[in-house]
């Protein structure tokens, strides 16, 4: 691992802040570090205020989107709401559909067949849309790319307004509205929103025109907070502000779909984390081994009973699912060193039979073991289809742009990315994809950074401190758990390994301060490091434990040296 100090804020800018916030002055760092340099924008991070969120009408064609929803509903048009079948979009159609629903009972749900139809807007989703009579098209999480989709609706009557956040291509489809805020002439001035919530601007524009605040939507952010957290999105800005209540409704007032889940799993008190690892992976196993469907169902259920039904069918997909890509990560890890392929600055795997829901979570176990852009290929019909993951620093989209000539097609975002490609042209591209990595990353890339915010002595962590830096979340990509580095530590006598020997939990103090409990996932071989009478130095994340009714605060270790 590779450890990196964060540049020390400017000591003015720190000591004025700790004065007026009469903080220690290594939460002001912390704060300075994330450009939160003043009481007034201290305030608005600590206390996060739907007040903050944006007017929805800065967001190009925003009244063009809703003048035309209005439209549909004064005149008793059917209205199909159209979603991507990972969480993102699948929480955006049921957003969009629970809302409209209740405006017009004229409102039904589709989302894509991973396998049959593939990603994003499709023509037999056009089919569908004109055989059943509905006359708009509201696309979420998808269509920034749909030109021709688009095109083909007009033919048919049918008018398209696409709710997007991935990057734009050259054209815009010629849709009745594109609300997308990476469009270069859009200048909302939030960027990093998902699909989910793109879908809430609109909902919060439209609610607008009937009187209503944001404050009566909160029932909705529950959606958005889990695209926010699955999406891995900046949780920045609006979208640390939607996260923050979203998390508060999952917690207190959580829709049936979701009170079934957190049921089955028996966990209290949700962290952005744990929607990550425990919400989102099950709503997603349900488009990667069934269909998107299922989830939309279960989101969008109001009687308990049933939720629970469809909880459980959703939880065995999720099982299905883990067993497929233990199976397919081992496969690619062998295809790996038959081939020889460990010098390469990229990883690249191709096998026809692997199941095309799980290759984008293969592709994250890849990256995790060998720490390179990784792509992981399968047979989808007559083409190849994989899912792309980047390392920290380096734009896989960016990668696959440079190589689109050997590309059906591809879109997602700087770390993640989806393409299609004819099986002839898969060698020639491959090749391609390693000239171009090869050639543009920086080397240093391909070892793993650990990112410490401070250098601090152990007795700065007090109850007071962690308290502090719990009010810090949600944390997620902008706004990480702070991370510390502690020098000259010592094992008080009872290092050990843990669980199956592959964890470490030592008792480590520093010269005369307090003794703390610290507990290293994965870092059970680092045990002769510690042994006394030696010093190391380790980094960290402070956190609390719970045991036999006491609560405790403990290190969370990242690394030691």
């Amino acid at each position: 691992m590779r450890w990196t100090i964060k540049p020390k804020p400017q000591p003015e800018k720190v000591a004025t802040l700790s004065n007026d916030l009469q903080v220690e002055s290594a939460v002001a760092s912390l704060l300075v570090q994330r450009g939160i340099e003043t009481f007034e924008e201290a305030k608005t991070f600590f206390r996060p205020s739907l007040d903050d969120l944006h007017d929805p009408f800065l967001m190009q064609d925003m009244d063009r989107a809703v003048e035309r929803i209005e439209t549909a509903l004064t005149n008793g048009e059917r209205i199909l709401v159209y979603g991507d079948y990972d969480v993102d979009g699948t929480t955006a159609v049921s957003l969009m559909s629970t809302y409209l629903r209740t405006r017009t009972d004229l409102v039904a749900t589709y989302i894509p067949d991973r396998y049959d139809e593939g990603y994003g807007v499709s023509f037999k989703g056009i089919d569908f849309a004109h055989d059943n009579e509905f006359s708009l098209i509201i696309a979420l999480d998808c269509g920034i790319k749909a030109i021709d989709k688009v095109s083909y609706a007009q033919e048919k009557d049918i008018d398209f307004i696409i709710c997007d956040h991935h990057r734009p291509g050259k054209e815009l489809p010629k849709a009745v509205a594109v609300l997308d805020p990476k469009r270069e002439d859009c200048n909302y001035p939030y960027k990093e929103l998902c699909g989910c919530g793109v879908g809430f601007k609109l909902i919060q524009a439209l609610a607008s025109k009937q009187g209503e605040m944001p404050e009566d939507l909160t029932e909705y952010l529950d959606l958005v907070a889990t695209a926010i957290g699955a999406d891995i999105v900046p949780i920045t800005g609006e979208n640390r502000v939607l996260a923050y209540f979203g998390l508060q409704v999952i917690n207190t007032q959580p829709r049936p779909g979701f009170e079934a889940i957190i049921a089955q799993v028996k966990k209290d008190q949700l962290t952005i984390t744990d929607v990550v690892f425990i919400i989102a992976p099950r709503i997603n196993a349900a488009g990667r081994m069934k269909h998107g469907n299922h989830a939309v169902e279960l989101l969008t259920e109001t009687d308990y009973s049933k939720a629970v039904e469809f909880a459980k069918a959703i939880e065995t997909y999720n099982s299905d699912r883990k067993e497929e890509d233990s199976r397919i990560t081992e496969e690619a890890l062998e295809q790996i060193l038959e081939k020889n392929e460990i010098e390469r600055y990229t990883t690249v795997v191709y096998q026809d039979s692997w199941h095309k829901g799980v290759i984008g979570i293969v592709a994250s176990r890849l990256t995790e073991t060998y720490y390179r852009p990784t792509l992981v290929f399968t047979k989808s019909g007559d083409k190849l289809a994989a899912s792309a993951r980047s390392v920290s620093g380096f734009d896989v989209y960016n990668a696959l742009e440079a190589c689109s000539d050997h590309i059906e097609q591809f879109g997602g975002h700087k770390y993640a990315a989806g393409l299609t490609l004819k099986e002839e042209n898969y060698e020639a591209f491959k090749q391609a994809f390693e000239d171009v990595v090869s050639n543009t990353i920086d080397k240093t890339l391909l070892t793993p950074e650990i990112k410490i915010d401070a250098q601090i002595p152990l007795s700065e962590i007090t109850p007071k401190f962690y308290r502090i830096l719990k009010q810090f979340a949600p944390f997620g990509p902008g706004n990480m758990t702070p991370i510390f580095m502690t020098e000259d530590l010592q094992d008080t006598g009872y290092g050990k390994c843990v669980g199956d020997g592959t964890h470490l939990r030592i008792t480590v103090k520093q010269n005369d301060s307090d003794s703390f409990v610290a507990i290293g996932f994965g870092l059970g071989e680092k045990l002769p490091l510690i042994e006394k009478p030696k010093t190391f130095k380790a980094v960290y994340s402070v956190d609390e434990n719970h045991w036999n009714g006491q609560t405790s605060l403990q290190l969370k270790l990242r690394d030691i040296k």
